[in-house]
C-alpha cells in the first residue's frame, strides 16, 4: 500500500500572544463540564477562539489544544474538517450563499454571482473594498426558504433575491447588525 506524503501547513509568522480571558476560560470550562472527556469541548472552544480573532490562526488552534490538554493535530483536524471554522483571514465579514441543489435551483447561484459582481469581488470572492468575503455553502439546511444565506457564521437570511442581497451587503458595509427573522411555519394540514 502506497503512503501519500502529508504536507503540514507552513508555520505562520505571527507575533500575536494568544490568550483567553477569564470569561472565555469560564465558558470553556462550562463546555468541558458537559462531557466525560475534555476533548468533547473542542468544537465550542474553537468557536470561542474564532469569535475572538475572527478566524483560527495556528496560534489560536494551539491555544485551544493547550487549554483542553489535547494535541495540536487533534484540534487542527477538527478545525480543518468543518467549514464553519475559518483557517484563513480573507475579510472582516463572511457571507455564505447556499448553492446546493434546492437553493441552486431557486436562484442561489444567481444571488451568489450577483453579489460578487455587485461588489466587484476578486477570484477569491473578496469584495473590492476588502470588507466582505463571499463563498458558496454546501447546504444551510433551510431548503424550504431557498435561496438562503448566512452572515458571519451566525444569522441566516431566507428567501434572498438580488435586491435583498444588495441591501444585506450595504448593511454589512455600514456595520449594521443583520437580525434574525423567523420563518413563519406553514400549517402542513393545508398543504396539498
Amino acid at each position: 500500500m502506497a503512503h501519500d506524503k502529508i504536507d503540514y501547513p507552513v508555520k505562520q509568522e505571527d507575533s500575536t500572544v494568544y490568550q483567553f480571558t477569564a470569561e472565555e476560560l469560564k465558558q470553556i470550562e462550562f463546555h468541558k463540564s458537559k462531557y466525560p472527556e475534555s476533548r468533547s469541548a473542542v468544537m465550542p472552544a474553537l468557536w470561542i477562539a474564532q469569535q475572538k480573532w475572527g478566524w483560527l490562526p495556528q496560534g489560536a488552534i494551539q491555544l485551544v489544544a493547550d487549554t483542553l490538554g489535547l494535541s495540536y493535530a487533534h484540534v487542527y483536524g477538527k478545525a480543518t474538517f468543518y467549514t464553519m471554522y475559518l483557517k484563513e483571514f480573507k475579510a472582516k465579514n463572511l457571507i455564505e450563499v447556499c448553492t446546493c441543489f434546492t437553493c441552486g435551483v431557486c436562484g442561489g447561484d444567481e444571488v451568489y454571482n450577483h453579489a460578487k459582481k455587485f461588489t466587484d469581488a476578486n477570484e477569491d470572492g473578496v469584495s473590492k473594498d476588502g470588507m466582505i468575503w463571499f463563498r458558496e455553502a454546501e447546504c444551510l439546511g433551510a431548503c424550504d426558504t431557498a435561496p438562503v444565506i448566512q452572515v458571519n457564521n451566525d444569522v441566516m437570511v431566507f428567501n434572498v433575491d438580488n435586491k435583498k442581497m444588495e441591501q444585506i451587503i450595504n448593511d454589512v458595509r455600514q456595520g449594521k447588525e443583520i437580525t434574525y427573522v423567523p420563518v413563519p411555519m406553514r400549517d402542513q394540514t393545508q398543504v396539498s
